[in-house]
C-alpha cells in the first residue's frame, strides 16, 4: 500500500493549488515536497505582481471575486470592461505568434473564470490591482483589458494564504526536500519519489504524483543550452531554486518534451536589480511603464517600438530584447508630462535627473552625440493628436525608420529623467505535453500513469510572449484540474 495517495513536487502557486484540489476531491494523504527551506519557500508565486488573467462577460461577474471592490475603490464596476473569452483568445494568439496549443489554452481560458472564483470560495482574498493596470481618468479608475484583479498583498499574499488553506485542509509541507528521482513498477506506473534533505534520500511511495516545481529559469547551464547567449548571466527575477528538477526527471523516464525552449518570460528590470529574486522587493524592481517613454540602449539608439501595444502585452518579451542590446543594458527616458503615470515600483529605483535633455544625455554611460541625434528625431517625429492612456490612441512617430506607434509625445518638459534597466528572466516557456487530464505523455504519446504536471512545467501555452497575468491563472488552472484527475485515482 503507497504511503501517501498524492504527492505534489513544488510549492507555488500552482502546487498548493493542486494539493487543495486533490484533498477537496478526496485524496487522504497529500504531501507537497518543497525543495527550498521556509524562509524561502513558494518559488515563483512569492516574487510576482499577483495579477490574475481571466475571462468574464460582465463587470457584474467580479462581484463574487472581490466583493469588497466598491469600497476599496469607489466607482469601481463603472471602470472595468468586459473580458470574454474570445477577447482573451485574441490576445493569446496575437502575443504568442498564433502558436498557442488550442486544446491547452481552451482549457485554461474556459476554466479561467470558474477557476479564480474557486480560488476565492478556498480562501484566496482579491483585491483591484489598482497600482498594477489602473488608470485615473477623471474620477473613474479604468483598468488593461483582463487586468482587472490580484491577490491581495500581491505575490508575497498569494503565497501565504495558500500556504495557510493547505494546512488548514490537512497537507503535509516537507521544506528543505527536493525530489531526485521518479521511481516507477514494472508497468511504468510512476510510484513515487526518491527525495534528498538533510538527512540523505529517502523513498516516497504515493498513488500519484504531480509535478509543479518549475522551468529551468534559475538553472544557467540549461539557459545557456536552450535559450543561449546571454541568456545565461540573466537576473533571475524570483526563486533561485527553479533549476528545472522535475522536467529532468520527468524526461528521464520518457516524458515527452514540448512547446518553445528557446522562449521565456522576461522582464525590463531595474539595472542594479539583484541576481535572484529578493524577497523584500519582490517584484518592485519591475520597470512597466516605457510606453509613455523613450527607450535606448548604449549606442544611443532606440530599438523596440515603445508603444506597440499596451505593457501587458510587451512586457513580458521586452526584457529579451533588452538583454539582448549592448551590454545588456537600456535606458528608459521620461519627461514630467508623464510622471503621475509612472507605475510606483519605480520608487524604488534611482533615476538620472537633469533640467534639459541634453545635461541628461551627457550623464549617461552610452554614446552621447548618437542620442542626442536619436531624441532629437523621435521629438520632430511625433505627430499631433490627444494622448490617452486608456486606449491604443495611434499617437505615432511619422518618418522613423522604427516608429512609435502609440502614446507618443515630445519630450519637452523638465526635469528629465532616465532609468537603467535589463532583462529579467521569470519563467521558461519549454516544458512537458499534457493532456485534457492535465497527465503527463510520453514519448509514445501515451499518458504515463500516475504523473501529471501543473504550472510552468506545462509546455505548449507560451510562445515568444504572453499576455500580463497569465502565468497564474494558468498555473491555478492546470494545478485545479491536476489534482483533481490525481486525487481519483
Amino acid at each position: 500500500m503507497p504511503e501517501h495517495d498524492v504527492v505534489v513536487v513544488g510549492a507555488g502557486n500552482a502546487a498548493l493549488a493542486a494539493a487543495v484540489s486533490a484533498r477537496e476531491q478526496g485524496a487522504g494523504r497529500v504531501v507537497v515536497l518543497e525543495k527550498a527551506p521556509e524562509p524561502l519557500r513558494g518559488g515563483n508565486t512569492h516574487y510576482s505582481g499577483g495579477l490574475l488573467r481571466f475571462a468574464f462577460d460582465r463587470a457584474e461577474d467580479l462581484t463574487p471575486i472581490v466583493p469588497d471592490a466598491e469600497r476599496q475603490v469607489t466607482g469601481f464596476m463603472k471602470g472595468v470592461q468586459a473580458y470574454p473569452r474570445d477577447l482573451f483568445w485574441a490576445d493569446l494568439r496575437r502575443v504568442t505568434e498564433d502558436r498557442t496549443d488550442p486544446e491547452l489554452a481552451e482549457i485554461l481560458i474556459s476554466r479561467s473564470y470558474d477557476t479564480v472564483r474557486w480560488m476565492a470560495q478556498q480562501g484566496i482574498v482579491m483585491e483591484p490591482a489598482v497600482s498594477l493596470s489602473g488608470i485615473k481618468v477623471g474620477d473613474t479608475i479604468k483598468w488593461s483589458p483582463g487586468a482587472v484583479i490580484r491577490a491581495r498583498h500581491e505575490g508575497v499574499g498569494l503565497s501565504k494564504m495558500w500556504f495557510e488553506i493547505a494546512e488548514k485542509r490537512g497537507v503535509e509541507i516537507r521544506y528543505g526536500a527536493g525530489a531526485v528521482r521518479l521511481n516507477q513498477d514494472a508497468r511504468g506506473r510512476v510510484t513515487g519519489v526518491t527525495t534528498q534533505d538533510a538527512s540523505g534520500f529517502a523513498e516516497l511511495t504515493a498513488k500519484t504524483v504531480i509535478l509543479g516545481c518549475g522551468g529551468f529559469e534559475a538553472n544557467p547551464a540549461w539557459r545557456a543550452r536552450y535559450l543561449g547567449r546571454p541568456w545565461d548571466h540573466a537576473k533571475v527575477r524570483g526563486t533561485r531554486y527553479n533549476t528545472g528538477d522535475g522536467l529532468r526527471m520527468a524526461i528521464e523516464i520518457g516524458a515527452l518534451v514540448y512547446g518553445q525552449w528557446t522562449g521565456c518570460h522576461s522582464t525590463p528590470i531595474d539595472a542594479d536589480a539583484p541576481p535572484y529574486g529578493d524577497r523584500k522587493l519582490t517584484d518592485k524592481t519591475n520597470r512597466l511603464s516605457y510606453p509613455y517613454g523613450v527607450l535606448v540602449n548604449r549606442r544611443g539608439l532606440r530599438f523596440f517600438d515603445e508603444g506597440e501595444d499596451f505593457q501587458f502585452y510587451t512586457y513580458a518579451k521586452l526584457g529579451g530584447i533588452i538583454l539582448n542590446q549592448p551590454s545588456g543594458v537600456g535606458y528608459q527616458v521620461f519627461d514630467a508630462k508623464v510622471a503621475k503615470l509612472l507605475e510606483g515600483r519605480y520608487k524604488t529605483g534611482a533615476p538620472v535627473v537633469a533640467d534639459s535633455l541634453r545635461d541628461l544625455v551627457a550623464k549617461l554611460p552610452l554614446d552621447r552625440a548618437a542620442c542626442q541625434r536619436t531624441l532629437d528625431d523621435y521629438d520632430a517625429a511625433v505627430q499631433s493628436g490627444v494622448f490617452d492612456p486608456t486606449v491604443r490612441d495611434g499617437l505615432a512617430t511619422k518618418g522613423l525608420e522604427l516608429p512609435k506607434s502609440n502614446w507618443a509625445q515630445r519630450l519637452d518638459t523638465p526635469p528629465f529623467v532616465a532609468y537603467p534597466v535589463t532583462g529579467g528572466i521569470t519563467f521558461t516557456f519549454g516544458g512537458v505535453k499534457v493532456d485534457e487530464r492535465a497527465q503527463v505523455m510520453s514519448t509514445r504519446w501515451e499518458p504515463i500513469p500516475g504523473l501529471y504536471a501543473c504550472g510552468e512545467m506545462v509546455g505548449g501555452i507560451f510562445h515568444t510572449n504572453y499576455p500580463g497575468g497569465t502565468g497564474l491563472t494558468s498555473g491555478a488552472v492546470f494545478g485545479r484540474l491536476a489534482g483533481a484527475q490525481a486525487a481519483g485515482e
